[in-house]
């Protein structure tokens, strides 16, 4: 039997100031296995980029566990989760966050040298990714250069390149019209497949959710529906 790449129990983040306390993420059990593509879907203020902050070791839970690819996060030192954000956990920002001063090529061997990787295999590696998506006319572009789905792209990559376990989506899609938007969401799904990795996507736009296995539906912090058949999900879509 497969063991989940993601497994969370009973996970809550409240935030307290001046005596007063918010639950932003309440009690989130959840397992996500190899090969699965998931859309954590909710209003505005539901918790869902909360939840993928500690899914992404950048925000630590008030109470409950997350274990990544065996590893609980809550066991590991601050230099420790640092690393291994950096080693097996792929974020892609909706602002992009591409280092405006670099080229395309080197967007995405930034991440390779960062973990550890120099050198004329890591620059192929680079270049074959770029290749896979599409971008084989602009490595040697600077980012002002690209279209906004480019852009996108170029993140796609970087966050893939290291060969994550996790791949981790905040609102991917949301500076793009439909056509890319549609084209960059299946991206994201045929490389979660084709690489058996773990993929979680926050969007509002139920639309892209037809490209994944599996809906997550968060209202007040907390787990409203679980859709996990191409049929409720495709009724959840046809709502839209």
């Amino acid at each position: 039997m497969k063991q989940p790449i993601i497994e969370t129990s009973s996970v809550t983040k409240t935030y307290r100031s001046a005596g007063n306390s918010v639950t932003a993420v309440d009690s989130v059990s959840f397992a996500i296995y190899p090969g699965e593509f998931v859309a954590l879907v909710g209003p505005s203020g539901s918790g869902k980029t909360t939840m993928l902050a500690m899914l992404a070791a950048l925000l630590e839970p008030s109470e409950g566990e997350i274990c990544i690819d065996g590893h609980l996060i809550s066991k590991l030192s601050e230099s420790e989760r640092v690393k291994f954000r950096r080693q097996n956990i792929g974020f892609t920002f909706q602002s992009n966050n591409l280092l405006p001063y670099l080229t395309v090529l080197e967007n995405v061997e930034l991440m390779l040298r960062l973990n550890g990787y120099y050198g004329i295999n890591a620059r192929q590696r680079a270049i074959n990714s770029l290749v896979r998506l599409g971008l084989e006319d602009r490595l040697h572009n600077l980012p002002n250069q690209l279209s906004g789905g480019q852009r996108q792209r170029v993140a796609i990559a970087r966050s893939m390149i290291h060969n994550p376990s996790v791949i981790l989506a905040d609102e991917p899609t949301a500076n793009l019209d439909t056509e890319r938007a549609y084209q960059v969401t299946q991206l994201f799904a045929d490389l979660v497949h084709e690489n058996n990795r773990a993929g979680i996507m926050v969007t509002h736009d139920l639309r892209m959710c037809k490209y994944v296995d599996r809906i997550i539906q968060i209202e007040d912090g907390k787990i409203v529906a679980d859709l996990k058949t191409r049929q409720e999900i495709d009724a959840l879509i046809s709502c839209a």
